[in-house]
């Protein structure tokens, strides 16, 4: 008796065998799903969550922190499901440029919108430094978000240990003053701010003023205590950060377009799931996008506000911008012998604006 109820047991178990072994072969037919290493997963719930301190330098009002609290943040935090949270520290307070870019390389801060600071590390990001190089902002852009701006970030992230999301517009750096400057007489003795990045030191030296580098955060109280003279920057940080209050002359100068980076630390981009890079690296560039387009509707309204707050500009005539050109032809020199990577990448660039 025993063994009869054995068998049947036995029996029983055999058909459930097959039985699921043939569902699972008709399961096969069906539609099929990819399959995941350990510990990756397509579902939000199963990612980690990460809150992303994002530092820049730049007034709460400026185009880079609209674009910011407009399109990147939303779009992060909805798209991700909620497991990228992401906080704006505007206006320096994680530090200076120097400070959070360092933080962001380090993992102490996760991400930040830097210009060209890196450029003593990394050489072809002084491209972003050299004078009287692009046309206009169409330009810039072709460049900085086409093959050469890509070609600048795979430089970056072997040697800085960042992952680059995005390029942005500084815009077209311009000298403002306590005093008009209407030749390039008026440089000489011009006690000018300038960062404290090498290729911005040579140029003020070429032009004959008294160079005083320091981090972006100084230099409102250095212009309201007449440190300095005066400073260079797009007229969008010169209107976001209040710097009209002690500032009366603006240079149509456009000596210089700036870009900027959004960049994220390494280490977490290389710990976040394929579906959280792509929200981050697809938000960036649509914030990006957002604010090249910010800035170039902006500088219109910018120059009225300034004229409007007493600030008077002052557009240099083909001679004096001959003037400032010619200045900078000892700089091009050097650069060419110091990179000899630099004669074509300029050559490259001219060509983009054709």
């Amino acid at each position: 008796m025993k063994t009869k109820k054995k068998s049947s047991i036995a029996i029983l178990s055999s058909l459930v065998l097959a039985t699921s072994v043939f569902l699972s072969g008709c399961g096969s037919q069906g539609e099929s799903k990819p399959s995941q290493a350990a510990g990756e997963s397509n579902s939000p719930e199963a990612a980690q969550t990460y809150t992303l301190k994002l530092a820049n330098y730049f007034g709460a009002d400026h185009p880079q922190n609209l674009a910011m609290r407009e399109k990147f943040k939303p779009l992060v935090e909805e798209k991700s499901g909620g497991t990228l949270k992401v906080q704006i520290f505007e206006n320096s307070k994680l530090g200076g440029e120097k400070e959070f870019y360092d933080g962001i390389r380090t993992g102490t801060i996760e991400m930040g919108i830097v210009g060209t600071i890196m450029s003593g590390d990394v050489e072809k990001m002084s491209v972003g430094d050299w004078p009287f190089l692009f046309k206009d902002i169409e330009h810039a852009k072709k460049v900085f978000t086409g093959p050469i701006g890509e070609e600048i970030a795979v430089d970056l992230e072997k040697q800085a240990g960042v992952k680059v999301l995005a390029w942005s517009a500084n815009g077209f750096r311009m000298f403002s003053s306590n005093k008009p400057i209407q030749s390039i007489e008026d440089f000489k003795g011009l006690r000018l701010r300038m960062p404290n990045i090498p290729n911005y030191l040579k140029m003020a030296d070429a032009l004959g003023a008294n160079v005083t580098p320091m981090p972006i955060s100084e230099v409102f109280t250095a212009l309201e205590q007449k440190v300095v003279d005066g400073q260079d920057n797009p007229i969008a940080t010169l209107k976001a950060n209040g710097w009209y209050e002690v500032q009366t002359d603006v240079l149509e100068s456009r000596h210089v377009f700036n870009p900027n980076l959004y960049i994220i630390n390494g280490k977490l981009w290389e710990k976040l799931t394929p579906e959280q890079q792509t929200v981050l690296k697809e938000a960036a560039i649509e914030a990006a996008n957002y604010e090249w387009e910010l800035y170039a509707n902006s500088f219109e309204e910018d120059k009225k506000f300034l004229e409007e707050k007493g600030v008077k500009f002052t557009v240099p005539d083909d001679k004096f911008r001959s003037d400032l050109e010619a200045a900078m032809q000892p700089f091009y020199e050097e650069t060419f012998k110091q990179y000899p990577w630099s004669k074509d990448m300029i050559d490259r660039i001219k060509q983009a604006a054709e």
